[in-house]
Parts: C-alpha cells; structure tokens; sequence
C-alpha cells in the first residue's frame, strides 16, 4: 500500500531516460550507462523514491548533477513513473530535472513532507537535500511523524538559492563527504528566525535574525538547528568567488552581522535576492550576478581588515551600497549628495560619477522613489489619516505646493484626485 496515495502500489520504479545513457553519472564519480539505469522503489534500496514520493519532491525543479546537465544542454527528459496503482501506468512527462540554463528561475517547491507518509520523511528527505544542495548526514531531532521540512530553489547565474524551514535537526558535512567534492563551494547560510550554531575549522558562531556566516563544501562542518531551520543557503561556486584559501578559512563559522555595515548591507540584500522572483529573471538575473559576487568578496575584505583583498570588490560594490543606503534613507529630509558621499568615504565628484556609471541621476533617483513611497501610502489603506502634506512631509517633500507639481508631473493627476480613486468602497 502506498501511503502517500492510499493506492495499491506492488512495484514502483523511476526510469529516467537519458539520450545518452548518462543517468549513471553522480558527483562522486560514477560512470555513464549505454542504457537507462533503472532504480527500483522505496523498501528496495536507501535514496530510491516511489513515484508520490517524487511528486512531494517536485521532481521538475531537482537540479542533479553538472555531468548529466552536459547531456541535457537542449533537450527534454522524461520521467517515467511506473506504478501498478489500480494496474494502471502512470506516464508524466516534464522538463529535465537538472539546471540546464544558467539563466535565472523562479524558487520552485522541491520537497513538502505533508505530502510525504511519516516512514519515508527521513530518506525523501535526504534525497532531496543531497541531490538539490549538498551530500550531508542529517540528524533529526524529532521522531519522523513529526518531522516537518519545506525546501524552495532558485537560481542565479552560478548563484544556487535554496530556502529552507523545518523542524528542528543538525545537519553534518563529514569528512569523507568533503573529500569527495569534485564542486567545491561557498555557502552563505542566513538565519531568519531564532538561532543556529555553525561550526567549521573549530570555529563556532551563533547566528541570529539577520546574522549569516560563510562555510566551504571541501572542509567539515556542522549546523546545528535546535529551534527548527528558518535559513536561506546561498551556494557560490568557490572558482567564482576567487577568493584566496587563506581567507576562506580565516572567515569560515565567523558570525556576520550588524557590527560589519558591509555584512549588514549583504544580509539584507541577499534576503531580499532569496525571496523576489523578479530580480532572478531576464536581464535582471545577468544585472546581479557579478555584484553578487563581489559583494561576498567584499565582505570577506572588510571582515578580515585586508585593503588590498578589498579595493577591488568594495569598489565593484559602491553602486550597490551607496543605492541601498539611499532607499533606507529616502525619508530623512537632509539627505544630500553630501551626506551620501561622506558615509562612503568619497568625493562628491565620485559619487555622480559611480552613479552616471549605471545611468542614475541622483536627484532624479531620489525624487522618484520618494514619489513612488507617497503613491504607495496616498493609496493604502491608512491614506487617510493624515494630510497630504504631511504624507509629502514625510518622505522629504518639506513644500506641499512643490509636492502636488511633481507628482502631477510624474503620475499625470494630483496627490488629492489619486488618493481619491483609491478610495476603500463601503462593503455591499
């Protein structure tokens, strides 16, 4: 009996068709087939799934391994799910399940355990954690009718982002699992709720809210989630990050926060990377990858005191810092060009220049996103409670009859008739 689909399931398998047989291939090595391999199901064999076990592990979005992604550089797998529920074969075929762009995609769902029965949660699982983000030893806290875990993935570039929130657990890079890596890797894990205590090169840091710490795939490590895992892992190939070894080690388990304004800025870009689809579309995903990059490198520079590892990346990243530190500034009625360029330790001459680079005018750029700020509140639903002006107020617009010309100007009608249409209507 199946129990994720209360069927009666005698034989499952996963025949997954490769045109050149390379379905063999694995991260530890293992060689290509001239034929399919076939891997029977659950009860047959650790990390062989039935076919509703990868329903809940949303087969479309598990990225495998770079050897078979080569095989699939333009075409379509399938996925075959023989199963004898009602003596039926059930037949779905979907886009190959390995990252064979290198453009962005959308956080697709990977793994829901609600959907999984509490015998197979522990293996689903760590099939799902191995094969989407890295081979690790998973301990779970709580027996497996409890156990809850909910992973998302998405892309950018080289750039792998997997979310993740479940129950509470300890998560071990051993050893030989770190020999083994023919990919090695960077991790960003960033906590987002409670604590988890990360350790590598014995070193251990305790992360909070905000809080993010960098490990390698090629050395140990542990993570350990006692009050449950609320994290976004981003994983950088480490080729990409060219950062020298010495560093990498001298920063691996060092917590990363609020003390560091470059670590800061990091933490809130990156958690906002994880969560909007949008910036890992189309031109905005090939827009975000280099200064992603860079923004680690810089991070690590700053972190560790090294000007000359820092000159280039905390240069390549000065668009990026000075544009963040405007939107959470939009508000102060002194903000100025002065102002900016005195935070960042620059000209004001370099400032329009760093700017003119990206096509930012920044007078514009302010009263823009600043007008944007006061369309969005005129229209919500607390729009009323105050006037106008002090809603123009309180975005930098010290003049009310400046304010209702330029947003004129910039919607084509004024704050008044704006906030007007957006009216909440009386419920029928």
């Amino acid at each position: 009996m199946c129990h994720a689909c209360g069927k009666l399931c005698q034989q499952r398998y996963i025949d997954i068709g490769c045109p050149s047989g390379a379905v063999g291939a694995t991260r530890r090595g293992g060689t290509h087939r001239n034929r399919p391999r076939v891997r029977p199901g659950a009860g047959e064999g650790a990390g062989e799934l039935t076919s509703c076990q990868m329903a809940a592990l949303g087969a479309t979005s598990m990225p495998l391994h770079s050897e078979t992604a080569a095989c699939h550089a333009d075409l379509r797998d399938r996925i075959v799910l023989r199963g004898a529920c009602e003596g039926t074969e059930r037949r779905i075929t979907t886009p190959a399940p390995w990252p064979i762009q290198t453009k962005a995609c959308p956080m697709s769902p990977v793994l829901d355990t609600a959907l999984v029965p509490p015998r197979d949660r522990e293996e689903t699982i760590r099939h799902a954690v191995w094969e989407s983000v890295v081979p690790v030893d998973i301990d779970h806290h709580l027996p497996p009718k409890d156990l809850s875990v909910h992973i998302g993935l998405g892309t950018v570039g080289p750039i792998r982002i997997c979310s993740a929130r479940a129950t509470a657990l300890t998560v071990q890079r051993t050893e030989r699992l770190a020999r083994e890596d023919e990919e090695p890797a960077v991790f960003i894990g960033l906590q987002l709720t409670g604590t988890s205590l990360v350790t590598q090169n014995d070193r251990q840091s305790l992360l909070r809210p905000g809080d993010f710490a960098l490990y390698e795939t090629s050395a140990p490590y542990t993570l350990h989630f006692n009050e449950g895992v609320a994290h976004h892992f981003l994983r950088f190939p480490r080729a990409a990050l060219a950062l020298p070894e010495r560093s990498l080690r001298d920063i691996a388990a060092v917590p990363l926060g609020s003390d560091n304004p470059v670590a800061s800025l990091a933490s809130t870009y990156f958690s906002q990377l994880a969560v909007s689809e949008e910036l890992r579309r189309g031109l905005h995903a090939d827009a975000i990858v280099e200064p992603s990059i860079e923004l680690v490198r810089a991070v690590v520079a700053s972190q560790l005191g090294n000007s000359s590892l820092a000159r280039a990346p905390m240069e390549a990243t000065l668009n990026l810092r000075i544009t963040q530190y405007i939107r959470a500034h939009l508000a102060d009625a002194d903000l100025s060009a002065a102002r900016i360029a005195t935070v960042h330790g620059i000209s004001v001459r370099h400032l329009y220049t760093v700017l003119a680079r990206s096509g930012i005018s920044l007078g514009d750029w302010i009263r823009s996103h600043r007008l944007a700020e006061c369309r969005r509140e005129l229209a919500g639903p607390n729009g009323r409670l105050r006037t106008i002006a002090a809603i123009g107020r309180s975005w930098g617009f010290v003049d009310a009859t400046h304010f209702s010309k330029v947003f004129r100007q910039a919607y084509g009608v004024s704050p008044r008739a704006w906030r007007d249409q957006n009216r909440p209507r009386p419920s029928a």
